[in-house]
This record gives C-alpha cells, sequence and structure tokens, in this order.
C-alpha cells in the first residue's frame, strides 16, 4: 500500500483517484471547488487544502485545468510534501513547464514526472486511459504499478517534458479527426444520407476513428454534454501552436480558430464535439 495525494477531482481525476483506492491505496484527494470532491468518502480521505493532502503522501498526482494552476499547486505541494515524495502531473499542459518543475523538484528533494493522458471521461471512469510520462526512467518505474491502476497503455516517452510533447501530438491529431467527422456528417446532411447509417459505415472500414465512434453519434443527437470540454481542448490546441516554432501546421490552425469561434459563441463548456455547431452556425 502506498499513502496517495490527488489533486483535481474532475471529470477524470475523480474516478482515477477512485480507481487507486478502490486498488488497496490510502488515497487524500483536494478540490479548489469542494463540491467536487461529494460523494467520494469513505473510499478517499477528503482534505480542504493542499497542505493538508499532500504532507505524508509517498506520491503526489494532479489532474487540474491550466499550466498556470499547475504552477500555483506545486508551489504550494513543494513547500509542504514529505521530502522523497514522487510528483506526477496528469494535467495537459506546457511542456517548457514541465521542464522548469522537473528541475526545481529536483532540488529540494523530489522527483516529478509529467505524464498526461487521452482517453477522456470514458476511458477514466474505464482505467483505458493511454498514459505518455515525461522524466527519469527509474522514477517511471517506481510508479508503474500505480500507472497500470489507471490506463491500459503506458509509455515512457523520454525526459522531462516528453509526456506534455507527445500529448500535443495527439491533440494535434485529434483536430484534423474530430474536425473531419464533423465535415463527413455536413456532406452527408446535404445528400439526404442517414447520418447514423454513415456513422456505422465510417466506423466499420478506414476512417474509423475514436472521435467518429464516440463523438459522430453526440454530434448528430447534439448532444453536447462535456466529455472533454472545449475550452480545456482549446487550451491544448494553443499550446501546441505555442510549441510548434516555425512548423506549417494548417490544420491544427483552422482548428484552433474552429474552437475560438465555439468558445466566443458560448459553447466553452460543452464538449468538444459541439465542434458540429461551427459549421450548422457558418461561424467560418
Amino acid at each position: 500500500m502506498m499513502i496517495i495525494a490527488w489533486i483535481g477531482t474532475g471529470v477524470m481525476g475523480r474516478p482515477m483517484a477512485l480507481h487507486l483506492a478502490k486498488a488497496g491505496h490510502q488515497v487524500t484527494v483536494y478540490n479548489r471547488t469542494t463540491a467536487k470532491t461529494a460523494g467520494m468518502a469513505p473510499d478517499v480521505k477528503i482534505e480542504t487544502d493542499i497542505p493538508s493532502c499532500v504532507k505524508t503522501a509517498d506520491v503526489v498526482f494532479s489532474m487540474v485545468g491550466y499550466p498556470e494552476d499547475v504552477e500555483a499547486v506545486y508551489r504550494t505541494v513543494m513547500k509542504h510534501a514529505k521530502p522523497g515524495a514522487i510528483l506526477v502531473d496528469m494535467t495537459t499542459s506546457s511542456p517548457s513547464l514541465a521542464v522548469k518543475l522537473y528541475q526545481e523538484a529536483r532540488t529540494k528533494g523530489f522527483d516529478m514526472l509529467d505524464a498526461p493522458v487521452t482517453g477522456g471521461d470514458l476511458g477514466a471512469i474505464n482505467r483505458t486511459l493511454s498514459i505518455m510520462v515525461g522524466g527519469d526512467k527509474d522514477v517511471f518505474e517506481k510508479v508503474l504499478p500505480l500507472l497500470e491502476k489507471l490506463g491500459a497503455r503506458i509509455n515512457h516517452m523520454g525526459g522531462p517534458g516528453s509526456g506534455q510533447h507527445t500529448k500535443l501530438a495527439n491533440q494535434t491529431a485529434i483536430a484534423g479527426a474530430v474536425a473531419g467527422v464533423a465535415e463527413a456528417l455536413m456532406y452527408a446532411s446535404a445528400k439526404q444520407l442517414d447520418p447514423y447509417r454513415v456513422i456505422s459505415v465510417l466506423t466499420g472500414g478506414s476512417a474509423h476513428s475514436w472521435q467518429a465512434e464516440i463523438n459522430g453519434p453526440k454530434m448528430i443527437d447534439k448532444d453536447y454534454r462535456p466529455g472533454f470540454y472545449v475550452k480545456h481542448y482549446l487550451k491544448d490546441l494553443k499550446l501546441a501552436l505555442a510549441e510548434k516554432e516555425d512548423l506549417s501546421l494548417p490544420v491544427l490552425e483552422q482548428v484552433t480558430r474552429a474552437y475560438e469561434l465555439l468558445a466566443k459563441h458560448g459553447y466553452a463548456d460543452m464538449g468538444t464535439q459541439a465542434i458540429i455547431e461551427y459549421y450548422l452556425r457558418k461561424m467560418l
């Protein structure tokens, strides 16, 4: 059994923390909005501040919103965690910040990994996440048994920041996939095709993707309940743009503009499948 602190119990962090508790670990959680920890006890212990959450932890996990949240969290964690604790940030965040925090952690007697995930809320619930990890290989191997309770595919990608760079590559791939599904459905609608049958064809052949299988039907039904928020995906896309340097990535740039317009028109707190509204409302 390990003593684990978990910071951030949103749509993904909550089930992930509970998986670790159900695996027999002693888990203490903290969330800035305390209502999001409701119902988690007695499986986990709930604290109302970061110092109390992390003070005895062997491993500190975080799954928060934005890079500025990550930085603020670890400024506090590094003041109150016990020496030798392993810090694991699972937020999709800035690769540059991941390197900076890794270096700071080392000077203060901690080990740190960046370990963002992909697979959405269903992946978190069903323990089928893909987890990409940056940091020292020996530290990765120490936390691997914990990560295996959270996901189905866990890969060590290299040194600090490598997990975040891999996640931004993943988010770039999703940009084309999610927009492609939306455009396919718009084409199908214009040609009076049954959209559900179109999705069946797409998911049964070479056009198959997670986006088509999971988000395609939601686009048809206009079910925009978030598995992954527009505002959080837009954050990821902007991180990729900031890190791409002189690479020409026109699909990334176009899809980022689409999500910027969606956020501007009131879709920021809806799921990424709401991109269909970019086409339906002719925001182009």
